[in-house]
């Protein structure tokens, strides 16, 4: 448990990423219904932009730093503009100084029915997480692995909502984890959206992932790559990929208006390339 998030809060994967949840979010809002969130791999909840660690890394400054005062398109800005207000909301006196992980974005957009359960394994980051949504019924938070909450907490009694898989990617065989914690938890509860993050380091990795996920036997799978520099020949964060499992109808047309315009703010390296493909099919 050594991968600390602080170094690398706000960059593009996390921008990306955070995107993503926000527009799968704003679709199960559509019905009055109540949903839940479960965010296996949640962090802290609150990262300070100002800390040594992300002064140390500086990565925000190439993912909200670059987003944060930037115009779009009408159609792309109404996308964005619930992680875009969100993000604000933190930082009311301008700039980016504050940046919200995932459970606490998720947190600014439920409505009063709605629920989230926040799960992190590491101790220091559990208490902080617990700090951050003290008070808040709408909020359980949990120190367990987030692996093992695929089974317990999986499907939640809504029998609506999201699960976020969003892990460190610090030890070896996390492809495999993911695969073999989505069938699981697929068995469970089918009719859940699944979001899972994963980094564009190793290829052979991915074409491994890719090739799993498409054998698993689990319909509608809607992959999303989104790369800000081409594959180098050293190990390095050359892009990140989300996997979405029942996407909303909606969410392909979403993001063929939304990824172009953050690809042509956030990538710095050419010939380096965003896609969306669908895995399986309905």
């Amino acid at each position: 448990m050594n991968y600390r998030h602080a170094y690398h809060a706000g960059n593009f994967a996390d921008v990306v990423k955070h995107v993503v949840l926000t527009r799968l979010l704003e679709y199960l809002k559509q019905k009055d219904k109540a949903f839940r969130v479960v965010d296996t791999h949640a962090g802290i909840g609150r990262y300070d932009l100002s800390s040594v660690e992300a002064q140390k890394t500086g990565e925000w400054q190439g993912g909200i730093g670059r987003l944060i005062d930037a115009s779009f398109d009408a159609r792309a800005a109404a996308l964005l503009a619930p992680y875009l207000e969100t993000v604000r909301s933190l930082n009311p006196e301008g700039g980016v100084k504050k940046y919200p992980g995932s459970p606490l974005l998720a947190r600014n957009l439920l409505r009063k029915q709605d629920r989230l359960s926040a799960i992190e394994l590491h101790p220091k980051d559990a208490a902080r997480l617990k700090a951050e949504f003290a008070g808040d019924f709408q909020v359980r938070v949990m120190e367990l692995d987030g692996w093992l909450a695929l089974g317990a907490h999986v499907p939640p009694k809504e029998k609506r909502g999201l699960v976020l898989i969003d892990p460190p990617f610090e030890e070896e065989g996390e492809f495999a984890r993911l695969v073999d914690g989505l069938i699981r938890a697929h068995r469970r509860w089918p009719g859940g959206i699944y979001a899972l993050w994963y980094p564009i380091k190793d290829r052979k990795a991915i074409i491994a992932f890719r090739k799993a996920l498409k054998q698993s036997g689990i319909p509608k799978i809607l992959d999303i790559e989104f790369e800000i520099r081409p594959a180098s020949s050293e190990p390095s964060l050359d892009g990140s990929g989300m996997v979405v499992v029942n996407p909303p109808f909606t969410l392909e047309a979403e993001l063929r208006t939304v990824l172009p315009a953050l690809h042509k703010l956030l990538a710095v390296a050419k010939p380096a390339h965003w896609m969306l493909e669908w895995l399986a099919a309905e």
